[in-house]
């Protein structure tokens, strides 16, 4: 990293001399090279040529220093035959860049090498370059550069097969050389290299990589009579050592039989080419739909953050989008401008069947959903009208175990116009119903798997109440275009993803005059984002079961709080709304974890608004009905609950720590360990036998030493 910001200073640092310095040539009329003198080792050069250069003309010559002096003659403004070609780019009125190449090529001679166009020697070029930029016959300035370019290791024979071929692995191990990293280019020290030319060998012959990289893989075994040398080999291995072809080698028996094998090919920066579809007897989720005529069912969709106009609709996979497009005249294609008969056409169920898509026609007239921007200024006579307009497109699908039973598509129509041209929002939807219910898919199986929705859930208030609990989301702001909580939309929380969006509540001088109102509007958008009264536990709980639910806390504001408002400022405003979810690792199922839900709390963030006046903008606070802009905000935040597996101490652990092996370098619990069969360090038995040992050694110590030879003079005088 530390590299890449030097580079980057680098670079500027250069860049702002560049201008600085045009700027000066410029009010000189003076021209000069950037940089004047540099070093390559590469065949192409580039500098810069700054000033006045309409009629510079640019000479190039090969100069050597003086012996004497060291330095190199004055620049001439006589040319000179070099192995250089030098071209010039103009890239303004005061900047020309100036490139030089190499015309010879770089590839080194061989023995018998009749080509000219190649390096007799590993350094071939070697020599001082002077380019002159002259007018009218006189030197204006110079450059100086120094070549030092050596020749490239190219392979011997390029090779036109686009096979390779292994050898037999019974005589000839794979892989025979392990230090051939580079397809038909000499590695250098790589000395089993094919590539390589007895030229190229030379270079580095007496540095050739040792040991199997570099390719001795298949060395003689030990008990070969021809490893041991006379002097290292032990008296008795003349009579042992064996014979035996290096044909011979257990090293070979460890590959398999050789075989030709197709090269794979190359990337391509080519479009590839899709393959036709493969239709299937019976549906799965998420295989694609086809129609009758063997082709994908489309429907736009986004993908990559852009709308695709023939994207295949996959099964039981429900989606909703939005696509926005710039109108400059009105549409005459699909997929703003459709026929029933077009969108009447026949799906395969998937079960060797087939059903006809059902269109039904909405006309709306109200536009204000769809069109974003629209200029009014022109009269209506100049306006272009465009009827029958595909705004949105509503796709019902329904299924029945691996086959479509019916699909119907709402085509909703309106005529929109507009003079020059019209930000159009359409709309594209896909739902699958089995029966009358929409399939959902689960947060997880039987816990919780991070990016998956929280699901929540309220109470079936409804006529026929079934006892079961209606499947909801709590959602977070998703602002759209301008960001108004007017045009907002709401995105559900992932689980274990935190995040925090909001969005802007117009506000006037006359609203601030009605607190309670304000309040009661802010707390009605906060609450519409969390309007379920239940958290699932887990990823796919049972609809009929409470003990699958949790039941939400909601923090709100004391109503005996007192709020003080002013004439222009409200306080008590929740424009903040925070949900805090606690979470328990329960299990793990195939070494995933397993969360659980266990808590859920929703609180209210109180503030004070008031309009800004400062900084010159005061008509908000002088006009009672121009606004401004305040933020509501909305946040999750995800707590795991650690873990604590172990049973709780007793007072006695928790006083007396003596005792205690995690707390002191004395493990007096654990002094007899090593003779455990917990003790892995050894085997068992060797353990006990040790064991026994030490305490024989103790036994006898105790006998012998000073405690049992003074009980035995007590002893002794007890009975005398």
């Amino acid at each position: 990293m530390a590299k890449e910001v030097d580079h980057l200073l680098s670079v500027t640092v250069r860049l702002a001399f560049v201008l600085l310095f045009i700027s000066g040539v410029n009010t000189q009329n003076i021209v000069v090279f950037q940089p004047s003198f540099l070093t390559t080792t590469g065949p192409a050069v580039s500098v810069f040529l700054l000033g006045n250069s309409s009629d510079i003309s640019l000479n190039l010559r090969t100069v050597s220093p003086s012996n004497t002096t060291g330095s190199v003659s004055s620049p001439s403004c006589v040319a000179e035959a070099t192995q250089w070609l030098i071209t010039r780019e103009p890239l303004g009125k005061t900047a020309v860049r100036i490139q030089l190449r190499l015309n010879h090529s770089l590839r080194l001679c061989g023995e018998n090498d009749t080509n000219t166009d190649c390096c007799p020697k590993p350094l071939c070029v070697l020599e001082a370059l002077q380019v002159s930029a002259c007018k009218d016959g006189t030197p204006q300035t110079s450059l100086l550069i120094q070549a030092r370019i050596h020749a490239l290791l190219v392979p011997a024979n390029s090779g036109s097969d686009n096979k390779t071929v292994i050898p037999n692995q019974v005589y000839q191990p794979l892989g025979s050389c392990p230090c051939d990293l580079t397809f038909r280019v000499c590695d250098v020290r790589c000395c089993c290299d094919k590539d390589c030319s007895a030229e190229d060998l030379k270079l580095f012959l007496s540095d050739c990589l040792p040991g199997p990289f570099g390719g001795h893989v298949s060395p003689a075994p030990d008990y070969q009579c021809s490893v041991q040398a006379s002097v290292n080999s032990p008296d008795w291995f003349p009579f042992l050592c064996v014979h035996s072809p290096p044909e011979n080698n257990p090293y070979l028996g460890l590959f398999y039989q050789g075989h030709t094998i197709a090269s794979d090919p190359g990337p391509s920066f080519q479009m590839p080419v899709l393959s036709a579809p493969v239709p299937v007897n019976g549906y799965i989720q998420g295989s694609p739909i086809f129609t009758l005529s063997e082709e994908y069912f489309t429907i736009p969709q986004k993908a990559l953050g852009r709308c695709v106009n023939n994207a295949p609709v996959a099964f039981l996979k429900n989606f909703k989008v939005e696509c926005v497009s710039l109108l400059h005249s009105c549409p005459t294609e699909s997929p703003l401008l459709t026929l029933p008969a077009e969108l009447s056409i026949k799906v395969k169920n998937g079960q060797g069947g087939d059903v006809m898509v059902d269109v039904v026609d909405e006309v709306v007239t109200d536009l204000s959903p769809f069109i974003s921007i629209e200029d009014t200024a022109a009269s209506t006579d100049e306006r272009m009208i465009c009827e029958n307009v595909t705004l949105v497109l509503d796709y019902k699908f329904y299924w029945e175990g691996n086959g479509i039973s019916g699909v119907i598509v709402t085509r909703t129509v309106g005529t929109i116009s507009f003079d020059e041209s019209v930000a159009l929002t359409t709309r594209y939807s896909a739902v699958f119903l089995n029966g009358e219910f929409m399939g959902e898919p689960n947060s997880g199986n039987p816990g919780y798997q991070v990016g998956r929705p929280v699901i929540a859930g309220i109470e079936d208030t409804s006529e026929n109440n079934t006892g079961l609990i209606q499947k909801t989301s709590i959602n977070l702001w998703k602002p759209v275009t301008d960001g108004l909580c007017s045009a907002a939309e709401k995105k559900p929380v992932l689980f274990g993803e935190n995040s925090t969006s909001g969005c802007l509540l117009p506000v006037s001088r006359q609203n601030l005059t009605e607190c309670n109102l304000l309040r009661e509007t802010v707390t009605a958008l906060q609450d519409a984002l969390t309007a379920a009264t239940f958290v699932a536990k887990v990823g796919n709980p049972d609809l009929s079961a409470l003990t699958d639910w949790v039941n939400i806390s909601f923090l709100r504001l004391n109503s005996s709080t007192t709020t003080e408002d002013g004439g222009s400022a409200c306080s008590g405003i929740p424009s903040y709304q925070h949900i805090h979810v606690w979470s328990l690792v329960t299990s793990m199922v195939d070494g995933i974890p397993q969360r659980e839900i266990r808590a859920l709390e929703v609180r209210y963030g109180l503030s004070t608004w008031a309009l800004d006046c400062g900084g010159g903008a005061v008509s908000s606070c002088v006009d009672p009905e121009e606004t401004q802009l305040f933020s509501i905000t909305s946040s999750v935040t995800f707590i795991d609950i650690p873990i604590n597996t172990g049973p709780p101490k007793t007072r006695f652990q928790i006083n007396f720590t003596e005792y205690d092996c995690s707390r002191n370098d004395v493990c007096w619990p654990e002094l007899a360990f090593p003779v455990t069969r917990y003790y892995t360090g050894e085997p068992y038995s060797q353990s006990l036998a040790k064991g026994i040992i030490l305490v024989f050694f103790f036994i006898a110590a105790s006998i012998l030493g000073t405690p049992w030879r003074q009980i035995r003079q007590v002893w002794n005088s007890a009975v005398l």
